[in-house]
């Protein structure tokens, strides 16, 4: 089964770069109808058209792949920061104070 995650992400990239379906298709060299069918969740693509669409994407294969594979906290802990960023200093230290509220709480259970 395919996991429509994926497609998701390749899609939010995309959109992130601005792009169309088709101005994608047209940079990757692959079909609008491909893309489509890779977005929704529909077909996955094969190991040279995966890497394909992700340098088109400019991105790694964590940012497609964080939310299936459980080994990629670094990749969410980066992009949480970059949103924390765009925050106020007053939201962020709020942020900030529940995380390290929770990392010691984490902890204290671990022992």
């Amino acid at each position: 089964m395919i996991d429509p995650r994926i497609g998701k992400r390749i899609k939010q990239c995309r959109e992130r770069l601005g792009l169309t379906q088709e101005q994608f298709a047209e940079k990757t060299g692959l079909t609008t109808n491909y893309i489509s069918t890779v977005e929704r969740g529909a077909s996955f693509p094969r190991c040279e058209k995966l890497i394909l669409i992700m340098n088109a994407l400019e991105v790694s294969a964590d940012a497609i792949f964080c939310d299936v594979l459980t080994h990629t906290t670094s990749y969410q802990a980066t992009a949480l920061s970059k949103e924390l960023a765009a925050l106020s200093p007053e939201a962020q230290k709020r942020i900030l104070q529940m995380v390290e509220l929770m990392v010691k709480q984490e902890k204290e259970n671990d022992k």
